[in-house]
């Protein structure tokens, strides 16, 4: 029988530096990246060589931190927050961990502002460590009964810290009962393909890969009993922006009358959005789309769109995981009270 891999890491922190595992070059190859501040952290998350919402902020984090180290004081405090947060739009993770290290370090002065910093992006850090057990946990119970489960785009440890969010569930319950997984190979940048695939590979859990345009399809046939996918951003309705491609899962499980669940973590949840409706979101290059491996696929001069993300209503979502507990269905009291816990 196959032996899993030790766990996937997707970044090592030695208390003063940052290495991050290029994602860009998965599975192919294993590169690291060393990053040494705001500037090539912020390019690292543009090009997706980090990506993930969660696993974004822990390293935007680290690229402040690392930022005010080099030259300690509140003009880089300032710049090297405005480049990182506005790295990429609409994960809010980004944003939230950003402002948590720039407060950390106001609150301490120019004196002891690195020292501040860092201790700031270390514990974001563990927060999001914990956060994804304790997702795992709540989710594997809400998903108790199903053993067929569909997913896209990738929401393990490359993307969130410890084991991810809707992937650490998945691993949960392959743990407790073992499960077989379709994984939506996601385009444009095909995430599940190269990650997820590469994730659970290496964890021993038994999946296929499935063509984006097949999901609904299987769903209809019963090939799956859930569907469960990460978040980005989750406005305080419950309506949720995740890579796109899972507004029509949520419909198609609606349809079927399967289980369609998100998980993430509260830094997730955007309390300041009423609705998904305001939600930012992004349209990467058309070059994604027109290219496949380098090879072009279209006639020269075709226009593209390319959404990175859409917004999926809290009225398709059976349940919201998050690290504080289930909220089932979401509602806009039930976030509310969730963020109160």
């Amino acid at each position: 029988m196959a032996v899993a891999a030790p766990p996937t890491v997707a970044l090592r922190w030695d208390g003063r530096s940052l290495a991050v595992l290029d994602q860009t070059a998965l599975p192919a190859r294993d590169v690291w990246l060393e990053l040494t501040g705001a500037a090539d952290t912020a390019a690292a998350i543009r090009r997706l060589a980090v990506r993930g919402a969660p696993l974004i902020g822990i390293a935007a984090a680290y690229g402040l931190a690392m930022e005010v180290a080099r030259r300690p004081g509140l003009g880089t405090l300032e710049d090297g927050a405005e480049v990182l947060a506005a790295a990429r739009p609409t994960a809010v993770n980004l944003g939230w961990a950003v402002e948590r290290v720039r407060a950390a370090a106001l609150g301490a002065g120019v004196a002891t502002m690195a020292a501040a910093a860092r201790a700031e992006a270390q514990r974001i850090h563990a927060e999001e460590d914990a956060a994804s057990a304790a997702i795992a946990r709540h989710g594997a119970e809400v998903l108790a009964d199903a053993r067929r489960i569909l997913t896209i785009c990738n929401t393990g440890a490359l993307a969130a810290g410890g084991s991810g969010t809707a992937l650490a569930v998945i691993l949960e319950r392959h743990r407790r009962d073992g499960v077989h997984v379709l994984a939506c190979e996601t385009r444009p940048l095909l995430q599940g393909a190269r990650l997820t695939a590469w994730e659970l590979q290496r964890a021993g859990v038994p999946f296929e890969l499935v063509v984006d345009s097949a999901a609904a399809g299987l769903i209809r046939r019963r090939d799956a009993d859930a569907v469960i996918a990460g978040c980005d951003r989750v406005a305080r309705n419950g309506d949720v922006a995740n890579k796109v491609g899972t507004y029509g899962l949520a419909l198609a499980a609606r349809a079927a009358g399967i289980p369609f669940v998100i998980a993430g973590p509260t830094s997730s949840i955007d309390p300041n959005l009423p609705h998904g409706d305001r939600i930012v979101i992004e349209e990467r290059g058309a070059e994604e789309v027109l290219a496949v491996g380098g090879a072009e696929i279209a006639p020269p001069g075709t226009a593209v769109r390319n959404p990175a993300f859409d917004v999926t209503p809290a009225e398709l979502i059976t349940a919201l995981v998050t690290e504080r507990g289930v909220v089932a269905p979401p509602t806009a009291a039930g976030v509310a009270e969730l963020l109160g816990r």
